[in-house]
């Protein structure tokens, strides 16, 4: 879809938000399969169904401007895992996949991070204030997860760290 206005560039890249995070639910459930570890699996699942929230509120914004989303044919994600799939193949140590699983979705997620604040400084040029709350809102989500998978990786190295003093 060519953009020739600055709507129809907010609809593009927010069709393009909705898109990507539709398909970032189905990836953090297969790297949290991946992970092999309950904690990590069980965050990266939580976030996941946190996603339906989201998609729900992107829904409304559509439907707050008077337009559907586009359909867009993007391969990043699907590059995205098959790249993770290759290079998680690679790695051996239990520890190591749980840290390169967090650093993977970690990554994704600062993808969707970065469109949240493109599409609220666009609504709010726009004048789309209902839409901009519901960009900060799912944006807040976000953030919340990012901080939870700190704190993952935070508590892996750690004791990764004693392991290695007590040694």
């Amino acid at each position: 879809m060519p953009a020739r206005t600055r709507e129809e560039l907010f609809v593009l890249v927010l069709s393009h938000l909705r898109q990507g995070t539709e398909r970032t639910a189905t990836i953090l459930e297969e790297l949290g399969d991946a992970a092999q570890n309950p904690e990590v699996k069980e965050a990266l699942h939580a976030r996941a169904f946190v996603t339906t929230n989201i998609l729900a509120k992107l829904d409304e914004a559509f439907k707050q401007i008077g337009q559907k989303p586009v359909k867009l044919t993007g391969r990043l994600h699907d590059v995205f895992v098959e790249d993770f799939r290759r290079e998680l193949a690679e790695i051996e140590s239990p520890e190591g996949k749980r840290l390169f699983v967090l650093a993977r979705a970690h990554q994704l997620i600062n993808l969707r991070t970065g469109e949240y604040l493109v599409l609220i400084a666009a609504a709010d040029a726009a004048g789309y204030h209902g839409v901009g709350v519901l960009l900060e809102s799912c944006l807040a989500d976000t953030l919340a997860f990012i901080e939870r998978n700190r704190f993952l990786i935070r508590n892996i190295l750690e004791a990764r760290v004693a392991a290695a003093k007590s040694a």
